[in-house]
């Protein structure tokens, strides 16, 4: 309980009472820090209040035993993170002592001391702690986290040095494929693909590594709203060439957003409210999250697993659509014109003698429809096969509308530019 929320000094009382249980007093100012902050502190002060009166034979300090600190139930995807550094941990060999604070007892905090390594997850929230556990125990701990499939590895031989272990085996994973997928011809299409990334300090460096090193995307611009890890980000964006953005008020980064004009945005709930409003591709890769950023299926961000899951979620937004593109490219084609029939009936039907959609347009161009109905002209057609399939559908209806109500028959690029212009203002 904080002092300041309930006006009096919570330590002092339990001294007072005598209370059989543990009592941590936290002197939180509650009205001007961040979650983030208050989460860190308190569980430095949990894992203070049950470790320092460890004794020396609770402290083995054994380099082969290591406790993974940082996990949230809130975290973005922390459960499933936690499953792949298990693995880690496991494939070299060594021995998890205890993970919290997300499913911890006060037994199990207490035997932290046991360990020799602290693994820091989330900096955010286990530094803080790692960093006393290492001055009061000399407990080591380490600083890169493996979202990303460089960055795994980079942790991978920074655990293994702080073991005293070879780190071979784990190096080389088969189940992570972001690397291949990331030299097919399909992502290929993606590269230099401008991207735009905010969220906590620890996801938002991630995401930037991942996107510039692996993906082969252009970062346009990178921030956070972790004040306490801004230099972080800093030093991230600097890398960059860019100027982080450290801020908690959305309509600071919405304005970033819209300056950067970027091709995908990264971000929190919230960036993805306002990547929809732009019309912009997007994928959630920090809390604040939303309900349905907690999926039932396995879906990590660390480890081997996890760069496929990052794959999957970043680059499948920016590739909707490129089947359709490809089909306008082609569309002209023999096979693939609009009353084309399908080439592997060919041995059961003659070939179809219809005019291709885009003969026909050219040859009724100019033309009004003998029914009085509307019809386009070929330039027309053309034109708004530019407009992206998702909408091009509303802007035909939009088109016509706007023409059956001017008595405008055929239908001309002049058309549709004023339409546009009509339902733009």
């Amino acid at each position: 309980c904080t002092a300041e929320l309930i006006q009096d000094d919570p330590g002092g009382l339990a001294r007072t009472l005598d209370l059989a249980m543990p009592v941590i007093p936290l002197e939180l100012p509650s009205y001007s820090k961040k979650e983030n902050w208050g989460a860190a502190e308190t569980f430095y002060r949990i894992v203070r209040g049950f470790c320092q009166g460890a004794k020396p034979g609770e402290t083995s300090g054994d380099r082969k035993r290591v406790n993974i600190l940082g996990s949230t139930s809130l975290g973005f995807r922390n459960r499933d993170d936690i499953r792949e550094v298990v693995r880690i941990v496991e494939r070299l060999g060594l021995e998890v002592n205890v993970i919290a604070p997300l499913g911890a007892s006060p037994a199990d905090i207490a035997r932290i001391p046991q360990a020799g390594i602290n693994i820091v997850l989330y900096p955010e929230v286990a530094e803080t702690a790692a960093r006393w556990l290492k001055k009061t125990f000399a407990q080591e701990m380490t600083t890169v986290v493996p979202i990303g499939v460089g960055a795994t590895r980079d942790f991978i031989r920074e655990l293994a040095e702080l073991a005293g272990v070879d780190p071979t085996g784990a190096l080389h994973d088969d189940a992570e494929r972001l690397s291949w997928y990331s030299r097919s011809i399909d992502s290929n299409y993606l590269t230099g693909k401008r991207v735009f990334i905010f969220g906590d300090a620890t996801h938002a460096v991630a995401a930037a590594r991942i996107a510039s090193e692996e993906l082969g995307f252009r970062v346009c611009g990178i921030g956070t709203y972790s004040r306490e890890h801004a230099r972080e980000v800093r030093t991230a964006a600097a890398r960059l060439g860019l100027e982080a953005l450290i801020s908690d008020n959305h309509l600071d980064v919405e304005d970033a957003i819209i300056a950067a004009a970027p091709e995908l945005v990264l971000g929190t709930q919230m960036e993805r409210h306002v990547a929809k409003r732009l019309r912009v591709p997007c994928a959630v890769i920090s809390s604040p999250v939303h309900v349905q950023d907690f999926p039932a299926r396995y879906s990590p961000q660390m480890g081997a697993e996890g760069a496929n899951v990052i794959f999957d979620s970043w680059v499948h937004p920016l590739m909707m659509g490129l089947e359709e593109h490809l089909l306008q490219m082609f569309r002209s084609d023999f096979e693939f014109n609009d009353d084309a029939q399908a080439s592997h009936l060919a041995a059961l039907h003659a070939p179809s003698q219809s005019v291709p959609a885009e003969d026909r347009a050219t040859s009724q161009g100019n033309q009004p429809d003998a029914t009085g109905a509307l019809s386009w002209t070929s330039d027309a057609e053309k034109e708004l096969r530019k407009i992206p399939f998702f909408v091009r559908g509303k802007a035909r209806r939009n088109t016509e509308s706007f023409a059956a109500e001017r008595g405008v028959n055929p239908i001309t690029i002049e058309t549709l530019y004023d339409a546009k212009a009509h339902f733009g203002r």
